[in-house]
Order: C-alpha cells, then sequence, then structure tokens
C-alpha cells in the first residue's frame, strides 16, 4: 500500500462518563476500500462522525494527504476531500437529480446561479458512475433506493471528495441495486478515491474491501487484509469471543394453528396468500423487495387495507379489525421501516417500549411511572439494549439497539403472535445471534412467529417453514429442509410458478 492518505491516531471521544472510542488508530490509502466492522456500539458512528466533521474528538490527532485535519463541521470537512453518504439518505425528494447533486455546493456569480456550470458538473459526475438512466432533470423522490444513492456519490464526486464513507450502504437495497453499487465502488477506487465501508455484511466486506479495521467497546481490535482473514476470526474479534454458532436453534415444537390467512389480497398489491401458522413455529416469507412481502404483514396487521380474503386469529374472523384491535387479539408488528413508522424518535426507551401496553400501569386515570421505568428497565437487560436508562430518547441510540427496543415492546405487550419485518436489519452479527436464540426460546414458549427476511441464511438458519412470495403471489410453506437458497430465488425470481 501506499503512504496514506488519511492517517487517525489515538482519537478518543466521550459522552459524560462513557467513552465512545478510545484510543483509535486508522490508516487509509488512496484507492483504498476499507471496512469498519463492530458490534453495535462499538464506536464505528462515532469515529465516522469525527471524520466526516459532525464531532470534534476529544484527543488525538489526524491528518490527511499530511496534512493536519480537524474539519468544524460537515460542510468543511466536504470542502476538505471527505464526503459521507449515511444510511438514512439525505434526499430532497421534491428537487431534481441536479438540484439535489449541487445543494450546499452551488456554483454562482453576483448572486446569480450558474445552471450551465451546474448541468456539465452533475452530467459528468453521472457519467463517472455510468448509469444513463439517472437524468440531470429527473425527480430525485421518483427515483428508486438505489439510484438515489448513487445521486449521493455524485454529489460527493462533484465536491472532489478524495475520501468518502458508506454507512451500511446496502441494507436497503434489493441484490440488483447493490450489484450496482458495488461496481460504482469499484470504479471510485479505480479514480483514486478512498473508500471506508461499513457493513454488518461480512460477504459483502469480503467482496469488496483490501483492508478492514475491528472496532470492539470504542477500541481497535484487529486489522488487515480481508482477503487473508477468515470470517470467523472476524467474528471473534468483534464480539471478543468465538462465535462458532452462528443460527442458534432452541427445541420447539409447532401446536395448534393460531392464524389462517385464506385467499387475502391487499389493496396495494395484487397478493394473493393463504397461511397457516401455527403456535410454537417460526415461519418465514423469502422474496425480493417490492415482491409484497411487507404488505401482506401490514394488511394482517391492519395497516393497510383488505381487499379480499380472511384473516382468522385463533379460528375466529376478526374481519379488518384496526392495529389497536390486532393488538387487544394478540399480534404485534416490527415494521422494516423503523425509524419512520416503528419508532417515535423523539420519545425514550420507556415510553417506545410501554405505549403498546400502557394500561398495566394505570390507576383511575394515573400512569405508575415508578412501575413503568423498573419494567422498562428489566426488558431493556433481558434485550441487552446499551442504554444509558430507560429515559434516553430512543433516537440517540444505535440502529441495532433501537431494533432490540422494538422487539421488547412485543414482548412487553405479551403478543402471541409476532410479525416481524426484517427483523435483524441492521444489527451485527453478535446480536443477530442473540435474536435467533431469542426467537428460538419464544417459539418454545408456544410464541408464533411470522418472519419477514432478504438474509436467506437467516431463514434457512432458523424457521421451521418457508413460504416465498414473487409478484405478490404467496408459495404454499414447506419445511425448511426442503428448500435450498437456489430453489428459493428460483421462485422469488419468477422462474419457477408458485
Amino acid at each position: 500500500m501506499s503512504e496514506p492518505l488519511l492517517s487517525m491516531r489515538g482519537l478518543t471521544k466521550a459522552f459524560g462518563a462513557s467513552r465512545a472510542i478510545d484510543g483509535v488508530d486508522l490508516d487509509l490509502s488512496q484507492g483504498e476500500v476499507h471496512a469498519i466492522i463492530g458490534e453495535n456500539g462499538a464506536g464505528k458512528s462515532t469515529l465516522m462522525k469525527i471524520l466526516s466533521g459532525a464531532y470534534r474528538q476529544d484527543s488525538g490527532t489526524m491528518t490527511l494527504d499530511s496534512l493536519a485535519y480537524a474539519p468544524r463541521g460537515p460542510g468543511e470537512a466536504r470542502r476538505l476531500g471527505v464526503a459521507m453518504i449515511y444510511q438514512e439518505l439525505t434526499i430532497a425528494r421534491h428537487l431534481s437529480v441536479e438540484a439535489n447533486v449541487m445543494l450546499g455546493q452551488e456554483r454562482s456569480r453576483l448572486g446569480m446561479v450558474k445552471k450551465s456550470e451546474h448541468r456539465r458538473l452533475v452530467t459528468g459526475a453521472l457519467a463517472l458512475l455510468e448509469h444513463p438512466d439517472i437524468r440531470p432533470e429527473a425527480r430525485a423522490g421518483d427515483l428508486s433506493v438505489g439510484a438515489q444513492q448513487l445521486v449521493e456519490v455524485a454529489r460527493a464526486l462533484v465536491s472532489d471528495a478524495r475520501v468518502i464513507v458508506f454507512d451500511e450502504p446496502t441494507s436497503s437495497l434489493a441484490d440488483r441495486d447493490a450489484a450496482r453499487l458495488f461496481e460504482v465502488i469499484e470504479r471510485l477506487r479505480l479514480k483514486g478515491i478512498a473508500v471506508v465501508y461499513i457493513s454488518h455484511f461480512l460477504e459483502e466486506v469480503r467482496r469488496i474491501s483490501y483492508r478492514y479495521t475491528v472496532l470492539r467497546d470504542g477500541r481497535s481490535v484487529g486489522t488487515g487484509r480481508t482477503s487473508e482473514t477468515d470470517l470467523s476470526a472476524i467474528v471473534a474479534m468483534m464480539v471478543g469471543r468465538d462465535l462458532s454458532e452462528m443460527f442458534p436453534r432452541v427445541p420447539h415444537e409447532a401446536g395448534e394453528a393460531i392464524l389462517d390467512l385464506s385467499g387475502l389480497r391487499v389493496a396495494t398489491l395484487p397478493c394473493r396468500a393463504d397461511l397457516t401458522l401455527r403456535r410454537g413455529e417460526i415461519l418465514g416469507i423469502a422474496g425480493l423487495v417490492g415482491a409484497g412481502r411487507t404488505e401482506l404483514l401490514r394488511a394482517v396487521f391492519g395497516l393497510d387495507p383488505v381487499r379480499a380474503g380472511v384473516v382468522r386469529v385463533a379460528h375466529i374472523d376478526h374481519g379488518r379489525a384496526t392495529p389497536g384491535g390486532r393488538i387487544s387479539q394478540g399480534l404485534g408488528l416490527v415494521s422494516e421501516d423503523r425509524k419512520g413508522e416503528g419508532l417515535a424518535l423523539g420519545r425514550s426507551i420507556e415510553d417506545n417500549l410501554t405505549y403498546s401496553a400502557l394500561s398495566a400501569y394505570c390507576r383511575w386515570g394515573w400512569l405508575n411511572l415508578r412501575s413503568r421505568r423498573a419494567e422498562s428497565s428489566r426488558w431493556m437487560a433481558s434485550m441487552r439494549v446499551k442504554a444509558t436508562g430507560p429515559s434516553q430518547p430512543v433516537g440517540a441510540l444505535s440502529g441495532g439497539n433501537q431494533q432490540k427496543v422494538a422487539l421488547a415492546r412485543l414482548l412487553h405487550q405479551r403478543a402471541d403472535i409476532l410479525l416481524l419485518d426484517e427483523p435483524t436489519r441492521g444489527i451485527d452479527v453478535g446480536s443477530k445471534a442473540e435474536i435467533y436464540r431469542r426467537l428460538g426460546e419464544l417459539a418454545a414458549e408456544g410464541k408464533a412467529i411470522l418472519m419477514v427476511s432478504s438474509y436467506l441464511p437467516e431463514l434457512l438458519g432458523i424457521c421451521d417453514r418457508i413460504a416465498v412470495m414473487s409478484r405478490g403471489v404467496l408459495s404454499p410453506a414447506r419445511p425448511v429442509g426442503d428448500w435450498t437458497a437456489e430453489s428459493i430465488m428460483e421462485i422469488a425470481t419468477g422462474g419457477v410458478d408458485v
């Protein structure tokens, strides 16, 4: 490798008594893809916020191109050549692609925008990405998530970024869009741009990165060439122990039917679903993004209208129930979009954990706040939520800890039927194993779990039966032993009729 383009030495950052990062070192070379790996709360986000100028380190130094680097904000970091592309995209949906790319870095003269120069810069950046389907005049909100992500990359290119940070870039992308992104990253690398890649998908890390650095408890605990390191060794560094059992299976046995879907059709998509879910069972639904899996769960929970068909809970046809009615019938939903609708980000952990079942703390119209806080603390400990306490705003937590709070809410409300839409998205491998074990324990207690996932290894690893949705049509559910990743994808892509 060449002389480091970016160097970090002994960086520390504390929030009160908690040290988010503690003496981190990192080198990044020109034209290198460097993966930053670690569990939720390991310090990845804090480190990248220091790099992008959102935070200032308490101690330690950074150099960029052998010069001292200490940005006073994200704008200055971008002007110095460091761009950050967050997991939650910062797109102005109502503006054009061109306006989004130039936002905050407009070229002007005497107060007038240089439109011709804008078009030249944007066209050049999009040409480098080699995606002619993304037009400068197109409305950004009409593009797919993958295309919107490339608009952010174009914005970084226009700013002459020498370092681009990708934070969990494929967490909301279909396989095709993810493959397109990998091609773009390779072109950036060949252009000499250094890429920092943060991901919980170790298969992706092995595919596109040259080197990696593992963070644990705020410290860098390992670095090396990705191709020369076993994934099991990387996982062990992440969690501080050997995690040989990625998909722990807790013995459980299916019992009586508790949820029946008969000829269910959803108003928003031409879905057709027949399904029976039993107590003590984990049933997975596979399929491509946009196949209708999320719409199916939302309809069952009463969030989306049902066009036809019947939903029976415990053999009773409850008709078109509301979400509140479904909760009273024993259903609970973890939304795919935890930030948009799954959590109230501005409210506390205890509010989010208990909102769906406050009656246990009510007496004569008053809430017993002490009792609620004690119960919230118990569930936080049970789910290993890393936070300062129940009163901390849930929006201040890492994505993985937010997801744990969303799962804890269902357990707190004592749901018998858990509808889980991408329940481990954005969660590190150690926490995933904990959640898989917890789901097995819940099935052993007689809970019924219906889980949508785009990650085939987890469906094959923990489910008892799997059904596949393709273009709104759900296949019959079959025992997990009857499936392979290939057979699932054949149906999901329409290669085999349902």
